[in-house]
């Protein structure tokens, strides 16, 4: 087209749009109901701000693109019930003292960890969630954490301006319509961020291949009745803490030609999953079994202090090499009933 039919201004470089706050790839966008309203409040201010934008299409195109990430990020947000919390323990939207400091957990686009909130996918909130007031965590490094308070109430947040923390109250306060991410290591990361934790597995200082049960406390899990319908869903964390709600997981018994047990694995069920989907997938993406078919043998309530499970329990002959499971006592008395 001759420049002579091209607007003043219409030459200009149309503007980078920013992404939103980071979320890996298959983690739910958690949020609180705080921050599902100021992401709400931010889409309306977007939108007169476009009606304003006219014919600017420079400036229409970049709000334009702005609006359908704002929009996508609010369609996909999982706002999170605290009255269902375990109260006590720090899980999603809890507010926790450490250190001196205190924190609240939230979801990603609510996070500014100068005002003392931080992302619920960030390390220290990895740490803190299932912890109790008094329990110690020691970190990579030489960094000592003390949970000293974890409450649901609204706490006085610490603000950190220049590393030197001071106090600002945050109850009332209205979240900034950008938010920086905490990125610690500024790392870019394509799977959903878990944390796990082994039961009785020794220290791998013999270079063999070990299974390591996934534990993550902040990811959503099925609840079932005695039949194994879906009556609800809960977070990892509080199916583990003493509430007793029924959840599904599936037991793997791992046979030689002879019929002998060789090795025993376990994983929870997935939210919308089988216990066969789930088993298969994780057969093939933890221990490499693509294309094996287990067999189911029995299926039985798993009744614990902390926790009850309804246990689904699998069979499938293999003589390949396997990662070998933990030896401890914990680890073996999940599969006494198998």
């Amino acid at each position: 087209m001759s420049r002579g039919f091209i607007k003043e201004g219409d030459q200009e470089e149309i503007p980078r749009v920013p992404m939103r706050a980071y979320l890996p790839q298959g983690v739910p966008n958690y949020v609180t109901k705080e921050g599902l309203e100021a992401l709400k409040e931010e889409l309306k201010a977007l939108q007169a701000e476009r009606a304003k934008a006219g014919d600017n299409y420079i400036k229409a195109n970049f709000l334009d693109t702005t609006i359908k990430l704002l929009v996508d990020r609010i369609n996909s947000a999982v706002e999170v019930d605290l009255s269902k919390a375990k109260k006590g323990t720090v899980s999603f939207g809890a507010w926790v003292r450490y250190n001196g400091r205190v924190v609240r957990i939230v979801g990603v686009d609510e996070a500014d960890v100068n005002k003392g909130l931080i992302s619920f996918i960030s390390p220290i909130a990895k740490s803190l969630i299932g912890k109790r007031a008094g329990d110690v965590i020691e970190l990579k490094g030489s960094e000592r954490i003390k949970v000293e308070e974890v409450s649901f109430v609204p706490m006085e947040l610490t603000e950190l301006v220049y590393d030197k923390p001071t106090k600002t109250s945050t109850a009332k306060e209205k979240h900034p319509r950008r938010i920086a991410e905490e990125k610690p290591d500024q790392i870019v990361q394509t799977q959903p961020i878990v944390e796990e934790k082994t039961i009785g597995l020794p220290a791998k200082t013999d270079g063999l291949r070990r299974f390591e049960p996934e534990v993550n406390g902040i990811d959503f899990l099925p609840v079932v009745n005695e039949r194994g319908n879906i009556i609800g869903r809960a977070m990892h964390v509080e199916l583990h803490n003493g509430n007793r709600m029924l959840h599904p997981v599936v037991h793997l018994l791992v046979m030689n030609g002879k019929g002998e047990t060789t090795r025993r694995y376990w994983w929870h069920v997935a939210f919308g999953d089988t216990p066969e989907k789930t088993l298969k997938r994780k057969m093939a993406e933890t221990l490499g079994l693509s294309g094996a078919n287990p067999k189911l043998k029995r299926q039985y309530i798993r009744e614990a202090k902390t926790e009850r499970e309804l246990v689904y329990v699998f069979t499938v002959v293999s003589e390949g090499d396997l990662p070998f499971t933990p030896e401890g006592k914990d680890y073996i008395e999940l599969f006494e009933k198998d």
